[in-house]
Formats: C-alpha cells, structure tokens, sequence
C-alpha cells in the first residue's frame, strides 16, 4: 500500500494539502527569462517568521499551479529554497520543503531515465530530460534543523529538478538548442490555457 512521507519521514496519516498552504497566500510565479531564474539563489541565513510565511506561500502557490515542486526564486525570492508534494513510481506520496539543499549522486545502483519534465516557470512545454533514478538531497527544515530526503523515480527527478533551480538554471538549460526551442514554441501555444486552469484552481481552493 502507498505511503506518505512528510519531510522525509513517515506519516500515518495527511490531507489533501499539505497544511500550510491553508495559511499561505498565492504569489505570481516567474518565466523563463526573468534574471531571478538565471542566476544561483542565496544561502537562508535566517530562520523565522518571515521564512516560514515563504514556506507557507509557496505551498498555496504550487498548488494553485498544479505542479509537483516550487523553488523560491520561482516566486521571485532568491533563496536556496524549494517545497514539494511529489509521489514516486510506487506511488508513495513525497511532502515537504527543504533549504539551502545540496544534491548528492548516490553510490551505485545509479541509471539515468530519459522522461518527461515540464516547469511552472515554462507554462505548458513538457520535454524528454535525462535525471538519475536516485536522489539524496540534504539541507535545513525552516526550523534550521538538518534534513536528508532520499527519493526514487519520478521524485528523485522532482528532487534535482528543485535543486537545480536553486542554482540558477532551469531544465531547458539541459536540452539541445533545437529542443529548447521546441519547448518554448509549446509555452507560447499553451501558455494562455495554462493560466487558466490555474485561476480556476486559486477560485477551487478559496471556496
């Protein structure tokens, strides 16, 4: 039977949201092209109010936008920050967030799969990107305590997607110049449709 997995650990239990998006407040989200998405985020020094209510925000916001993962700078705040709400092949359900994360190429047992990923930040293009079966992430909780998230499949690509944008680049940066093309001509196409179904969503969930 699937499980879930908040902040790395095992829960028996958790609703649909997780709860801080009921605290949170929507923000707009960046686009390919915007300097803030192009560049590497700054280190969390401090742990607070003011972080937690971040926290909170990008939970509401990734949730209004329908995706799997949201980095800070995907909201305009360039801080090494991401939270997530992700399920893996085996359909264990991944929530969390994690800052200042850092990366780590597990030993063995390691092969690239080549599938899908799209981005919030490029509305409505999916593309074919290579990323490792597995991921280990480490970092902070908002709290500054240390934090480890391991994830298999289709969450360890969330996990490096999320990290990688932290760093300053998007997952385009990881295609062909032609693909990266091609993905672009899909968010122009798509990009109106996209914006809709995200101000029925913020509508679904205020109501």
């Amino acid at each position: 039977m699937p499980r879930v997995f908040v902040q790395g650990a095992p829960v028996a239990e958790f609703p649909r949201y997780a709860p801080e998006a009921g605290r949170g407040a929507v923000r707009r989200i960046t686009e390919v092209g915007e300097a803030v998405l192009h560049k590497p985020c700054r280190d969390v020094t401090e742990f607070g109010p003011d972080l937690a209510a971040l926290v909170d925000d990008m939970f509401r916001t990734m949730y209004v936008a329908e995706g799997a993962g949201l980095a800070a700078n995907q909201v305009g705040v360039d801080l090494r920050l991401f939270v997530y709400d992700c399920a893996d092949d085996e359909g264990n359900r991944h929530v969390g967030h994690i800052v200042n994360p850092v990366l780590e190429s597990p030993l063995g047992g390691r092969r690239l799969l080549d599938e899908g990923e799209g981005c919030l930040s490029v509305p409505g293009a999916v593309m074919a990107v290579p990323r490792p079966d597995r991921a280990v992430v480490r970092g902070l909780d908002r709290d500054g305590r240390a934090l480890t998230v391991e994830g298999t499949g289709y969450f360890a690509r969330c996990l490096a997607h999320e990290t990688d944008h932290t760093d300053g680049y998007l997952y385009l940066d990881r295609l062909a110049k032609r693909e990266k093309k091609d993905a672009l001509r899909q968010m122009a196409d798509r990009r109106e449709e996209v914006y809709a179904r995200r101000t029925a969503k913020e509508a679904a969930l205020d109501a």
